[in-house]
């Protein structure tokens, strides 16, 4: 059997990993983990194959779709976008589910701990492989509620109960655009039709919806007395969309609390998965950017002051998780920067933006992984009561510089040295100059510059606050198990 056709596994076994943990993982040693632990890594292993095959045959999409009831389908849809993120998403998660043996051993619910995590992780997949646009809102829907679950996975907590119930009303706000987007447009593709679809025609699939882009162009709608054509319209909802679930402002406000969740899932929502959906739904629905100049341009600008003004968030926490957090909103921004600049360097700017989703979501998951570490080896998050850590914990002092490196992009210009950051920093950095070249409009390219100095000031404070001088406390601390550690070191050398 080709690998291809065992495509519809890769969610599947995550999916079914949860079922038998949830009412299995009690039972069983370190709470089931070895059951979520090989189902994802089996998924790896069947993305990967994938994505070599289409490295090789890029024009061997693989595509399955079934009727599901009128006029709409399930599908699976893996392209080079997919695969590129089926690969990533499960390879982290992997590494994440491994470290959490560890990082979970003291903790008296494991065995819920991960049926959510495998439960969260199947709905990222889902989402990545969706045909059309219903089942990937549905999917999208199910991440949200994994991210609710896992940010109140200590719900005695009092402010762990509040920002899981903050960070699902806040995404709300954006997927009740979303749906409104895709309404709309559901409505354009059946009038087109005249109600009447003919069989084996399933109008919400990408590729039925790309094919009558010209024709949602020519539609337009009064609102507030501006003519605006249903694709710019349509584009914009989805952005809401995706400015809720990827943090960008002003819906940014969920992110930084959902520290309140174990570190582990800060790792998994804020690296791999949840956060990278509304990247990669603009990124899966580009074609109707591109015909929307107007709402690209929107994205440009949200994503650019998204990336400046979460840099400037970061220099003033003193939580290590905080820190992170803040970065991963300004990460975010220049993600949907890249995108937006598809108004100057057309459909390049997808793989420019996807780009820095697949290096950030290593450097910024060992980064989440080393904190954790960090934490659970000295039982605290202030980076103002640490300092000298990297004497007792010199294996986390080392990932975390790596990675730290990576997130800064550091490198030498004009030459081909330099960490995975630097490069895809660097393009987005080279298409804002483009972009502002081609509309005169400059703010995205100074504020993408201020944004990558900024990085660079927050992540080294938290490294010397952290790692080195003398301890400002008395916290002991000793370097974290091998199942956290290995799992550090094989992320640094991605």
């Amino acid at each position: 059997m080709a690998v291809e056709n065992l495509a519809f596994l890769i969610p599947l076994l995550p999916a079914l990993a949860f079922v038998l943990t949830f009412f299995l993982g009690k039972k069983l040693p370190t709470g089931g983990a070895i059951i979520p632990i090989a189902a994802i890594a089996t998924s790896f292993v069947i993305s990967l194959l994938i994505t070599l095959n289409l490295l090789a045959n890029p024009e061997e999409v693989v595509s399955q779709s079934y009727s599901w009831f009128a006029m709409l389908n399930i599908g699976i849809l893996v392209d080079p976008l997919a695969a590129v993120m089926l690969t990533m998403v499960t390879f982290v998660s992997l590494l994440i589910h491994i470290y959490s043996v560890g990082y979970m051993s003291h903790d008296k619910a494991p065995s819920r701990y991960f049926a959510e995590t495998a439960l969260f992780t199947a709905s990222m997949l889902g989402l990545i492989l969706s045909d059309n646009i219903l089942q990937l809102f549905i999917c999208w829907e199910l991440v949200g509620v994994c991210s609710y679950l896992l940010i109140g996975f200590w719900f005695e907590k009092p402010s762990a109960a509040t920002a899981a119930k903050k960070a699902f009303l806040t995404t709300r706000i954006g997927d009740v655009m979303f749906l409104t987007g895709i309404v709309i447009l559901f409505a354009d593709l059946y009038k087109m039709f005249n109600g009447a679809i003919p069989d084996g025609v399933y109008i919400l699939r990408f590729d039925e919806i790309f094919a009558h882009i010209p024709e949602i162009a020519a539609l337009n709608a009064n609102i507030f007395g501006m003519e605006v054509s249903h694709i710019t319209l349509i584009t914009l909802l989805f952005f809401g969309g995706a400015v809720g679930k990827s943090g960008q402002f002003p819906l940014h406000v969920w992110l930084p609390d959902a520290m309140e969740g174990p570190t582990t899932v800060s790792a998994l929502i804020h690296a791999a998965t949840m956060v990278t959906a509304g990247v990669y739904l603009v990124a899966r629905t580009f074609p109707m950017f591109i015909a929307a100049p107007d709402s690209l341009m929107v994205v440009a600008y949200v994503g650019a002051f998204t990336a400046l003004f979460a840099g400037t968030m970061g220099i003033v926490m003193n939580d290590l998780k905080r820190v992170l957090a803040y970065s991963t909103v300004s990460q975010l921004g220049y993600m949907m920067l890249g995108l937006g600049v598809g108004a100057a360097v057309g459909a390049e700017a997808v793989g420019i933006s996807i780009f820095h989703l697949i290096n950030h979501a290593f450097f910024k998951a060992l980064l989440f992984l080393c904190a954790g570490s960090v934490i659970h080896a000295v039982g605290t998050h202030d980076m103002r009561q640490l300092g000298g850590v990297a004497k007792v914990m010199p294996i986390t002092a080392v990932t975390m510089i790596i990675a730290s490196l990576a997130l800064t992009g550091m490198g030498i210009p004009g030459t081909s040295i330099g960490t995975s950051g630097f490069f895809s920093k660097d393009a987005i950095i080279e298409s804002a100059y483009l972009f502002g070249e081609s509309t005169g409009t400059w703010l995205p390219y100074f504020f993408s510059i201020a944004a990558a100095l900024l990085t660079s000031l927050y992540i080294f404070r938290l490294v010397f606050m952290t790692f080195y001088g003398k301890p400002r406390t008395d916290y002991g601390g000793h370097e974290s198990p091998a199942s956290m550690t290995g799992t550090g070191v094989q992320l640094s050398f991605q």
